[in-house]
């Protein structure tokens, strides 16, 4: 009764934490009584928005911010904005998770289709940023021809580099990605805005080359979904109000000398590992949290799966053998995109980044530890079940008390190896925008301009990590094989 009262609080206790916890990617939220305007961001593209150290607090700033600010002021709302990556943005608004989309984004043909647009509230041009070195040798854009270029996934920019002959292209996510890219001698260019590069040419080694794009000035507006005329109307309103004001030209510029306000940092790693050592430390708890409870959930689930495999109806059987190969034959990318925006478009289920993010990795490591459990089981000899059966168990009773005990022991280097695994695998939820190691290290990179230091120190936070686990895991392997011989 005890144990059925533990399991029973544990239970409870993974509930609260997979509905209640917040979110760490949510600024400025208020209540849910509250009327609050959702904003979805990509906050790496300065001076539009991007993050901010400001009084010793993580801030997205910029002027797609203030502008959001303002509509949500005239709407009486409480912003709360997400951050996420640039691709993200459009499934996040046509899935209902975000009420407007305000991101330097460009209200092309193609994307008219599946959003509204509102008004045009800002107008840039594309520049080439390249190397300084190279600077001579792309004065025209017929020189880019056959070169390799970067541009920013699913934005007009990657649109520019496709009408380049020959070009070889890499597209990414991030600009401060594309950046190191380009830093790295894997690109030759990258086409962004004239507004964007600014921050990025405080780095001598940059530059801008002659070359120009062709392509007509670019328009910026606010992305909203799709019937949603109310709120389109609200927005066209506060746009016209902020133009006629002359107030968005003002807040360009004060963006602008923002993000050009480098950190004061000696760019040492270490200096910036101390600097940001807050940003470092959310994101390993929510790396912790990630994988802790994707793996017990995981355990649970790949225990239930690997009784199913081995169970004498067939039907039942090819049940969880389709189960464990469809989560092991597909990515956990696409698993991670199925449930976060695939579940909200079709069915209406809206989780959290959190709830999405364990979700999907006590699946996908279900299936692997079904596998593993199964081995176990099927390693135990079966004169256990046979002697347990004549001792008037029942089959269920000898499995519980006999079979896996021992097939536990047998596969806990297993089950730890994939613990391992999920702590490293669980950076891949940093795309939906949840708040862990790797995604404050692109925090990190985007307010130190640094490419390379941040990412060495998430390395070194992941080592830190996984091997203390793997230690521990060592000191049980031997405890529990030192009770063996008692």
């Amino acid at each position: 009764m005890k144990k059925h009262y533990r399991y029973t609080t544990l239970l409870l206790l993974m509930l609260v934490l997979l509905t209640g916890l917040p979110v760490q990617t949510t600024y400025g939220a208020g209540s849910q009584s509250e009327n609050t305007l959702v904003l979805g961001t990509s906050a790496e593209f300065a001076p539009y928005e991007f993050h901010k150290t400001i009084n010793g607090k993580d801030q997205i700033v910029g002027f797609d911010i203030d502008i959001a600010r303002e509509i949500a002021k005239d709407m009486g709302a409480k912003l709360i904005i997400e951050d996420m990556s640039f691709d993200a943005l459009l499934p996040a608004l046509q899935s209902s998770r975000v009420d407007l989309v305000i991101s330097g984004m460009t209200p092309t043909d193609e994307r008219r289709k599946s959003i509204d647009f509102s008004d045009n509230y800002y107008q840039s041009k594309q520049v080439l940023m390249v190397r300084t070195e190279d600077k001579e040798r792309y004065k025209s854009m017929d020189s880019l021809k056959g070169e390799k270029i970067g541009a920013q996934k699913g934005s007009v920019q990657e649109e520019i580099a496709r009408s380049i002959q020959e070009a070889i292209i890499t597209s990414l996510d991030r600009i401060p990605d594309l950046v190191l890219q380009l830093q790295t001698k894997r690109i030759n260019a990258v086409i962004l805005e004239d507004t964007v590069a600014v921050g990025y040419l405080q780095n001598s080694a940059l530059t801008l080359a002659e070359a120009v794009p062709d392509d007509a000035p670019v328009q910026a507006a606010i992305g909203i979904r799709k019937g949603n005329t109310e709120l389109l109307a609200q927005v066209n309103s506060t746009v016209a109000r902020l133009k006629s004001e002359n107030r968005i030209t003002e807040m360009v510029k004060q963006a602008s000398m923002l993000s050009v306000d480098k950190p004061q940092s000696s760019g040492n790693i270490f200096t910036i590992f101390w600097e940001y050592r807050s940003y470092y430390a959310i994101g390993l708890g929510y790396t912790v949290l990630l994988s802790a409870l994707g793996v017990l959930f995981g355990f649970m689930i790949g225990l239930i799966i690997s009784l199913l495999r081995m169970s004498r109806i067939r039907a039942i059987t090819l049940l969880g053998t389709t189960y464990v190969e469809i989560l092991r034959g597909t990515p956990m990318l696409a698993q991670l995109l199925i449930i976060h925006y695939g579940l909200a478009l079709t069915l209406g289920i809206n989780f959290t980044p959190l709830q999405s993010g364990i979700i999907t990795l006590s699946l996908n490591s279900s299936a692997y530890l079904a596998e593993i459990f199964r081995a176990g089981i099927q390693g135990v000899d079966r004169g256990q079940m046979e002697a347990a059966r004549s001792l008037g168990m029942s089959r269920w009773l000898a499995m519980r008390h006999v079979i896996l005990p021992q097939a536990f022991k047998s596969v806990l280097p297993a089950i730890g190896n994939e613990f391992i695994t999920i702590i490293k695998e669980s950076s891949i939820i940093s795309v939906i925008g949840m708040a862990d190691i790797m995604y404050q290290a692109g925090v990190v990179k985007n307010i130190t301009y640094k490419g390379l230091s941040p990412l060495i120190i998430s390395a070194a936070i992941y080592f830190v990590l996984t091997f203390t686990l793997s230690k521990l895991l060592g000191a049980w392997e031997r405890r529990m094989g030192a009770s063996d011989h008692r």
